[in-house]
């Protein structure tokens, strides 16, 4: 069974379209392939949800916290650098707006494979080297995002992003999923802070994180930014179940 909305979060919600929130057989979204493209091409045929207001934001933001942070910054990618052989940032190719795919920037937090499998991490992973381990413990891994939020790549406040081989694997689980690239990918997210956090290794969690990002694609409002923000400094400072 799913987790509710936050009663907070949920009181600045209206009714959801009836063709992809209900299930319609009338909806048909665009095949997330097809939304594969170049990452280069400056076509785009949908409304970003927020607009200029929102981008605005994004982009003061960031900038203020990657001045305050920038010492911090370049000491964990030299932290990680000793740790571990490898680089300091870890790239990859994830599914933004509209599904066009982009390179996310993190800390990387696990020791450097040959295999091209994509495997999310699990508890205990043995991958995970010891200092990611409490970087991603503390989400610190994520704030290298704060680049492409810059770049326009990501927001704040999103979805979060997902590899391009999941974002396939999870619109076979769910033909809705392609609707919540409406919105830019954030670097915290309204599914983030209502509990469905961590290891999506089940088709029921894909589809509760996927409720979770719907209902904000589609019932998005500043009022709703900044509950979400505020709910992300407790989870950060509570919620453990990332790993």
């Amino acid at each position: 069974m799913g987790v509710g909305v936050p009663e907070a979060i949920a009181s600045e919600a209206v009714t959801a379209p009836q063709d992809f929130v209900g299930g319609n057989a009338d909806f048909r979204p665009p095949p997330l392939a097809a939304g594969h493209g170049r990452s280069n091409d400056l076509h785009r045929s949908a409304k970003v949800i927020g607009g200029v207001s929102k981008r605005t934001f994004d982009i003061v933001a960031a900038s203020i916290a990657l001045v305050i942070l920038a010492p911090a910054l370049l000491g964990i990618w030299a932290l990680v650098r000793i740790d571990s052989p490898g680089p300091g940032l870890f790239r990859q190719r994830r599914g933004g707006f509209e599904g066009r795919p982009f390179r996310i920037l993190k800390f990387r937090t696990m020791k450097t494979q040959e295999s091209r499998s994509i495997a999310q991490a699990r508890d205990g992973d043995d991958r995970t080297t010891a200092l990611g381990r409490f970087l991603r413990k503390y989400s610190v891994d994520e704030l290298p995002q704060l680049i492409n939020v810059l770049k326009g790549d990501m927001s704040i406040i999103g979805p979060r992003p997902h590899a391009l081989a999941h974002d396939r694997k999870f619109g076979d689980v769910d033909r809705r999923y392609a609707y919540r690239h409406r919105a830019r990918p954030g670097i915290t997210g309204l599914a983030q802070v209502s509990g469905a956090r961590g290891l999506t290794d089940t088709d029921a969690k894909i589809v509760e994180r996927l409720e979770y990002d719907l209902t904000y694609v589609t019932n998005w409002s500043w009022a709703m930014d900044v509950k979400v923000l505020l709910r992300t400094v407790r989870v950060l400072l509570s919620d453990r179940s990332a790993f």
